[in-house]
């Protein structure tokens, strides 16, 4: 395949993230199996797929800045919380528009 036809969203991925979603893909999506590969619960690989596909939509999103998609980002990794994320992205864009 021709790097300019791999999709963005593939392309934004962390390695970590395109080995857990190649692992989900050779499991055939079994969660249970993924637990077992990674020796973690059902929950956590749980957490970790949803966390993927708020990556994978945020990265859809070509319309939003680089700088909210770093801090939603930033949140869907839980590196921040949600409320602060929400916090200073207003902020950004308040002081945006004042400019």
């Amino acid at each position: 395949m021709e790097i300019d036809k791999i999709p963005q969203w593939f392309l934004a991925l962390e390695p970590e993230d395109a080995a857990f979603l190649k692992n989900f893909v050779l499991k055939s999506g079994s969660l249970k199996e993924i637990a077992r590969l990674y020796e973690v619960s059902y929950p956590t690989v749980r957490l970790r797929l949803d966390r993927l596909i708020q990556k994978i939509e945020l990265s859809d999103r070509g319309e939003e800045e680089p700088f909210t998609a770093f801090i939603r980002g930033l949140a869907v990794d839980s590196r921040i919380d949600l409320e602060t994320a929400k916090m200073i992205i207003e902020k950004y864009k308040s002081e945006k528009e004042e400019k």
